[in-house]
């Protein structure tokens, strides 16, 4: 019985640590894309290595990563700003960014959260292919992403299972040993100006429904109220933006107020400052939005210059 135990630990054993060295290469490797997974990538590395270095992070969905310029803000205020927003995500994945943050960075003097009608919403795992490369062993991970259903328990245990029919981040892995060139970085400091016209989006959600309702789910509510508690006891600013929304993307939302309104109860109960620019007149004006949820270049400078303004004014 030995000898068979023995046997299948000698058996075993190079295959483990095998698995682990190729887990480790690819890894390694696709971390470097700045183009794969939505150019996420790029986010997570200065997250997690510690180079954020900024006395100002800005969180949110891909509604802070195309509207808040850290430049301008910057520029104004004479403080450094780093663009955390995650796009596709709802709060769930923007804790995330924050714990992480702070574990591998110095302590933020400033949050600015961009917060919308989804940001307390489940939401669905998009572009689950950005945690890959760091996933593997890390508890603050799989405690947030988890409860999706892209990844299972083992794909955070065992190496090279997560991997499993990722052709496309195996190759990118492959590719990134050999070359990096065609690999410039999209963001800037996690920020990337959409230089974009008006489409077809909101038509096409028009034609699926008439209008839409949003609901808050109650665990994320009370996960972002820690996170607020928890931003007060450690003498860290948060500030409440509701970026700019169209005008008829807003009315499209038909419990927009109670949204707000919500928002508005975690100022109070906090005592932070929530600025609503819904009813800026940038929401009246096509030509500085490519849909109705999201701005254009055009759109997010001028929208950033107000914030900037409005922040300054408070200090």
């Amino acid at each position: 019985m030995k000898k068979f135990i023995l046997k299948i630990v000698v058996f075993t054993i190079p295959i483990i640590v095998l698995a682990y060295g190729i887990d480790s290469y690819l890894s390694n490797n696709l971390r470097k894309s700045n183009i794969f997974a939505h150019s996420e990538f790029p986010i997570w590395n200065a997250i997690i290595e510690g180079n954020l270095n900024a006395d100002i992070l800005i969180y949110g969905s891909s509604r802070a990563w195309v509207h808040f310029d850290p430049k301008i803000l910057e520029d104004t205020l004479q403080v450094s700003v780093y663009n955390l927003g995650v796009d596709g995500h709802t709060i769930n994945m923007q804790l995330l960014r924050h714990q992480l943050a702070l574990k591998n960075n110095k302590k933020p003097k400033m949050i600015i959260h961009s917060v919308d009608a989804t940001t307390l919403q489940k939401g669905d795992f998009y572009n689950s292919e950005q945690i890959l490369p760091y996933m593997l062993g890390n508890d603050y991970f799989e405690e947030f992403t988890s409860s999706y259903t892209s990844y299972t328990y083992l794909d955070y245990k065992l190496p090279m299972l997560r991997y499993y029919g990722k052709t496309d981040a195996i190759a990118t892995a492959f590719k990134m040993s050999f070359q990096t060139q065609n690999n410039k970085e999209q963001r800037v400091r996690g920020y990337q100006g959409q230089d974009r016209t008006w489409n077809a989006d909101f038509k096409k959600a028009k034609k699926g429904m008439k209008s839409y309702r949003i609901t808050i789910d109650k665990n994320l509510k009370q996960r972002f109220n820690n996170y607020l508690k928890e931003c007060k006891e450690n003498d860290i600013d948060v500030i409440l933006v509701y970026a700019p929304i169209y005008i008829e993307g807003q009315e499209f939302i038909v419990n927009l107020d109670d949204i707000k309104n919500t928002y508005i109860r975690f100022a109070e109960i906090y005592n932070l400052k929530f600025f609503d620019f819904t009813k800026d007149d940038i929401c009246y004006n096509k030509d500085y939005f490519y849909n109705a949820r999201h701005m254009n270049r055009i759109g997010s400078e001028l929208f950033t210059k107000k914030l900037a303004s409005e922040i300054k004014n408070l200090f």
